[in-house]
């Protein structure tokens, strides 16, 4: 083929958006897209599963903050993307969805019985997406993506949907290469009569304490939640997703312990409690138990999570934009108390879990900790050791919290190694969670990704199983037979090795340091710190 075609049309656009790699998975009716891509200046990285290709530009998007393209085909290939745009949706994460679809003739329901044929495919992506575009004609490409692209940048950030029929991106096109797209995403900005009855509260406070949440570190606030705390002397806690927003080991930091009572008693004394770039969900909330006893000021870009738990001085802005103004418009405050009650509280926690006969499952979280290299990105499944991960570890890292499903973590890291093949990158699964992801070692190997892949193996789904066991007694359906898995990466040309609690920290770091994609087993049966949101 001499000639360009819709295909063509779309990686241009692309391209001319700012994108650099593409992630997806081929189909029928998408063929003339991946056609075009041999013609383009994209990096095409490929992998064996839909879900796990959504997780990748996921992992991608997370760690450039650039939005991620996602090519595949109809139908089926369609549909297998769902639970990994539902995670982005649920974490903002800007992907772009790009599928293709049935003939332009078989749109609107018409049964024509094409290969692939849903009567009405968008529908299946409204409930998760910000937003939809179909296009009918290839001079619509252009138009489509930018509009999707500038949507998916706009806060709330999140994935969006295009979806192309097959015989117009194979259509035959006349028109100039695209050669520019303007996208202008402009962030919320306060208001400013709220930021100056936000820094009058702070600033009278006696209590003031601030909670950080994911929209922290999306907008890239770290530096003015810094400068607005030690200015009001106020204690900080990080969400799950809020997590590297605000310095682990400074005085005022009350670190992630969000599913341990001291510290939602803590959070409650508040008399003035600031909550920035979090809605306060179920797991920021220590599973809707907490009940705050002061005012609460919100600052959120999600203008649907404004005041959807708590009643609060809403705020809808950026996080960095509030947390600046804010910053400029409070008064100094000095209190002598914040620093050692935050100390107090940590105490505490470290206390209850000493009573827990719990130090396999802290030495293991620490040998983690100190095998990978203080600036390599983490990636972390629904698994047990995820979840002490959420409130111990150190620092930002990156899980699939937003809508809990299983599989992300080794398929996302692949996509932030994709992103920067200089440092290595830790993938963390149980290994029932690593299941959904065995054939994305041929991903790994192909590519030549520096991904270390730590499985830890205890037999089942731990967590179900200890929630079952808690809740009726004994479990069920949560013991699984499984593979070898050292010997199956081996099969897969990806070195394997299994390890114990004891040379965990050395076998990891040596993966880790190696070239290429390695897998580290940890036969290991780890329990969960008891809750107390019951």
């Amino acid at each position: 083929m001499n000639h360009r075609n819709g295909g063509d049309l779309v990686t241009e656009s692309l391209s001319a958006l700012g994108a650099t790699t593409v992630f997806g998975l081929p189909g029928q009716h998408a063929l003339g897209a991946f056609d075009a891509l041999r013609r383009s200046t994209l990096e095409y990285v490929g992998l064996r599963v839909e879900n796990n290709a959504g997780f990748a530009a996921d992992a991608y998007a997370r760690v450039t903050g650039r939005p991620a393209p996602l090519l595949v085909s109809t139908g089926p290939g369609s549909l297998m993307t769902l639970a990994a745009l539902q995670e982005s949706a649920a974490a903002s994460v800007p992907v772009v969805a790009v599928g293709s679809q049935v003939p332009v003739a078989g749109l609107g329901g018409g049964r024509h019985g094409h290969l692939h044929e849903l009567t009405d495919q968008q529908a299946s992506f409204r409930d998760i997406v910000k937003s939809v575009h179909t296009v009918r004609t290839a001079s619509q490409i252009p138009s489509a993506l930018a509009a999707a692209w500038e949507a998916a940048l706009t806060a709330p950030c999140g994935p969006v949907w295009v979806e192309i029929p097959q015989d117009v991106l194979l259509a035959p096109v006349t028109v100039p290469p695209v050669a520019a797209l303007a996208v202008d995403p402009r962030p919320p900005r306060p208001r400013p009569e709220l930021i100056a009855e936000a820094a009058a509260l702070l600033s009278r406070a006696e209590r003031p304490v601030v909670l950080a949440g994911g929209g922290v570190v999306r907008s890239g606030a770290g530096a003015e939640l810094l400068a607005l705390a030690e200015k009001l002397d106020a204690p900080v806690a990080c969400t799950f997703g809020g997590k590297g927003g605000f310095p682990w080991e400074h005085p005022l930091s009350l670190r992630s312990w969000l599913e341990d009572r001291h510290t939602t008693d803590f959070l409650e004394a508040a008399d003035v409690l600031l909550v920035v770039g979090s809605g306060l969900g179920e797991l920021s909330s220590n599973y809707h138990t907490f009940r705050p006893r002061g005012r609460v000021i919100q600052i959120e870009a999600d203008l649907g999570k404004l005041e959807s738990n708590h009643p609060a001085l809403g705020i809808h802005a950026d996080a960095r934009l509030a947390l600046g103004a804010l910053a400029e418009a409070a008064g100094e405050r000095r209190d002598p108390r914040a620093a050692p009650a935050v100390a107090g509280v940590l105490e505490r926690i470290r206390a209850r879990l000493d009573g827990q006969d719990l130090g396999l499952e802290q030495r293991v979280l620490a040998a983690v900790r100190d095998a990978l290299p203080e600036d390599a990105p983490s990636f972390w499944d629904m698994t047990i050791l995820a979840y002490w991960a959420w409130s111990a570890w150190p620092g930002a890292m990156h899980s699939a919290q937003g809508a809990g499903g299983l599989g992300y973590g080794f398929p996302s890291a692949l996509g932030a190694a994709t992103a920067d093949r200089t440092r290595p990158v830790l993938a963390v699964s149980g290994d029932g969670g690593a299941m959904y992801s065995i054939a994305e070692l041929a991903t790994a190997r192909q590519y030549d990704l520096p991904v270390t892949w730590l499985v830890v193996d205890d037999g089942g789904y731990g967590i179900l199983r200890e929630y079952m066991t808690d809740a009726f007694g004994e479990a069920t359906a949560t013991d699984l037979a499984r593979p070898d898995f050292a010997a199956l990466a081996e099969s897969f040309g990806v070195p394997g090795v299994r390890t114990t609690p004891e040379r965990l920290r050395d076998d990891l770091a040596d993966a880790l340091a190696a070239p290429g994609p390695s897998v580290v087993v940890l036969p290991a049966l780890l329990r969960m710190f008891a809750p107390t949101h019951r």
